[in-house]
């Protein structure tokens, strides 16, 4: 007689353990992660210097939307289109599972969060139902975080907490729920008076975590990855508001020029019931009707120099220019425009730093899509895809060529015949998306099949040439 084993109802020494450092780790970075996000989103709070902005314009909060556009713009050169089998198989499963997660669309905002916070998390697991697809998920580093083995370069453990939205396992909203990711379970507990309660445990039993980290500017001391939004550009961020905010200042104390009157009586600023004027009253006064003095002489009117703003404008230029340096694009980018504008040729010699950004990105990002295919194809099979069998990624071109210059170069690769002039690489070099390329293969398919149609058709079942017939056609 055998004793069945029962999962365990609460978490066990370890897993206590392993819960509290990883919570610690992702309480420890939030801080951090929501600075980022509020200069993202132009919500930072700009350190007042207490020097030029009067105590009543304190409230008064500019915003430059420097970093966003920085992120954005290396974001937008990041497009995902597909997954494939590097010895030209059918990739209809992977494709399945790319279009069952919306993987394309969803890439785009790890992409975003991965460049914006430094790092982003996917993480795999069954679907829903028996025959349902495997389920890939992104996940923001402010609800996950995991521990990393820099030697085998994969994650020991993970955790993803959140608050309950009412429907997870008839939880209330009000609770905490965690998610622990071990190598041979996931755990799911949820915050108690005395502790966690384990409320589900999913044995997957695959020996590795189901969690990857796309990380964003690694180095080999600093494998959890760095924003885009670094310090200098926080710097400089907040000096062009600070600059901003003293051309608001400016205007509402010299925007209009302030005038002066010598030699005027007391009742040139009084209305003719002999009440006072204010002052406001008296400066937007068209004429000002001002009697003689005693002496007959007329009271001198004069007005100050209005502020010019130029020298603040110029200032903000010059920060535009460090900040498309720090964030590697091109000036126009930022607002900063010269008098001689640039050629097509000078703007896309200075979009270099910028494509080179991408190119580098789209290298370290498609190691983790791909490991988190191969890991969707392990949670569907039970089994990991054999090591032999590479799994491509296809992205759009980072660069802004031409069409007639992707065109051309296609077309001299086939003159040379270094590639076939049906193949598929050569649509791709040519600039067609991925959707483009399989109508364009299906569209090749139904006109051969037309055209063998058309010769078999063509030729008689009894108009077969005489043996002597063709030995004179040949000269024998």
């Amino acid at each position: 007689m055998t004793i069945p084993t029962l999962p365990l109802l609460s978490l066990s020494e370890d897993e206590l353990g392993i819960l509290t450092m990883l919570r610690s780790d992702l309480l420890n970075q939030r801080f951090k992660l929501e600075l980022f996000d509020a200069y993202f989103n132009g919500e930072q709070m700009v350190r007042d210097l207490g020097i030029s902005i009067p105590p009543q314009l304190k409230t008064l909060h500019t915003v430059i939307g420097w970093p966003r556009i920085g992120v954005e713009a290396l974001e937008q050169r990041l497009d995902l289109e597909a997954f494939r089998w590097a010895d030209g198989g059918d990739s209809s499963d992977l494709l399945e599972i790319a279009e069952a997660n919306d993987w394309f669309d969803e890439a785009s905002l790890g992409h975003l969060d991965a460049l914006t916070y430094g790092r982003e998390y996917m993480a795999a697991g069954a679907g829903e139902g028996g025959d349902a697809p495997p389920l890939v998920t992104f996940e923001s580093p402010l609800d996950m975080t995991l521990a990393w083995d820099a030697r085998l370069r994969l994650s020991t453990s993970a955790l993803r907490e959140c608050q309950s939205s009412g429907h997870d396992f008839g939880l209330s909203p009000e609770q905490r729920l965690v998610t622990l990711y071990l190598p041979m379970q996931t755990v799911y507990a949820v915050e108690a008076d005395d502790g966690w309660e384990v409320i589900d445990r999913d044995e997957h039993k695959l020996g590795m975590v189901p969690v990857l980290r796309m990380a964003n500017r690694q180095r080999t001391a600093d494998r959890t990855g760095r924003s885009e939004i670094t310090p200098e550009v926080m710097s400089i961020t907040d000096a062009a508001c600070r600059r901003l905010m003293g051309i608001e200042v400016a205007s509402e104390f010299f925007g209009a020029p302030q005038r002066y009157i010598l030699g005027a009586s007391e009742s040139a600023f009084q209305d003719a019931e002999g009440n006072a004027k204010s002052a406001w009253d008296t400066y937007i006064g068209r004429v000002l009707a001002l009697e003689r003095d005693e002496d007959g002489n007329v009271p001198t009117v004069g007005a100050f120099t209005a502020h010019d703003p130029s020298g603040q404008t110029k200032i903000i230029d010059l920060y535009a220019r460090i900040m498309a340096t720090q964030l590697g694009l091109p000036p126009h980018m930022l607002g900063y425009t010269s008098d001689n504008p640039a050629s097509a040729d000078a703007i896309r010699s200075s979009e270099g730093m910028l494509v080179k950004k991408a190119e580098r990105r789209i290298r370290r990002f498609s190691a983790t899509h791909r490991e988190a295919m191969r890991l969707a194809l392990w949670v569907r099979d039970g089994e990991p895809p054999p090591k032999e069998r590479r799994i491509e990624t296809v992205w759009r071109n980072p660069a802004t060529p031409t069409i007639a210059a992707q065109t051309d170069a296609a077309v001299k690769m086939v003159q040379a015949g270094i590639l076939p002039a049906d193949g598929d690489v050569v649509l791709e070099m040519a600039g067609l998306t991925e959707d483009q390329r399989q109508r364009v293969a299906a569209e090749r398919r139904r006109v051969r099949g037309a055209d063998l149609v058309a010769r078999l058709t063509a030729i008689p079942e009894d108009d077969e040439p005489e043996p002597e017939a063709d030995d004179a056609a040949a000269g024998v």
